[in-house]
This record gives structure tokens, sequence and C-alpha cells, in this order.
């Protein structure tokens, strides 16, 4: 099992959980965050804005099941080519994982 965090757009939310949805992967963990990436937050006008809103979005799904995850992330997510500021995508192995209301092990 891996976990999927992805921090993109707040205006691209609704699109990623309904792509993901309709590809078959409906458990979804959603999270508003704020930070800044590579472009060290916005200028407009005379105002700085060091950290900007995202979502962050959680999934934790099979192995075999990764590739196609950040598929429809990347697919979906992106602004436009070369837009800085739509999003990072990171992975990380899960050893283990729980239902709480049954206590049975795996997904």
């Amino acid at each position: 099992m891996v976990m999927i965090r992805a921090i993109i757009r707040p205006e691209r939310t609704t699109a990623v959980l309904s792509e993901l949805l309709s590809a078959g992967f409906p458990a979804v963990t959603k999270v508003d965050v704020f930070g800044r990436g590579k472009q060290k937050g916005i200028t407009i006008g005379e105002m700085h804005y060091d950290e900007l809103p995202k979502q962050m979005l959680m999934a934790v799904v099979a192995d075999e099941d990764k590739d196609d995850v950040i598929s429809v992330i990347l697919r979906t997510a992106k602004t436009g080519e070369g837009h800085v500021g739509d999003g990072r995508i990171f992975v990380t192995p899960v050893e283990e994982a729980y239902t709480v209301s049954t206590g049975k092990p795996g997904l």
C-alpha cells in the first residue's frame, strides 16, 4: 500500500475528486492547507502573499493502483502547460492500515 498526498489549487479540487471517483478511487481525505512552493508566494501590486491557500488530498491505495491515481491527479489538477503553483504529489509507503469499526487490517 502507498499513501498519495496531492497538494493542489483549491479550484481544481472538485474536478480531481470527481475524476478519482469515476476511476474507482472514492476514498479520499481533503484538508485545507496553506504554504508556498518554488514561486515563494505571489506579489499583487505592492502586496506580497507569502502563504497561499491549497488543498491536500490524501488517499491510501494498493501498490498496483498507484500509477493510475497519480495519472488522474496529474491530468486533472494541471491548469496549463508549465504553470507554477499547480501543486505537488508525494508518495510514501504504508506498512499497515486498519478499519476502526471492525478492527480488520487492509484497505
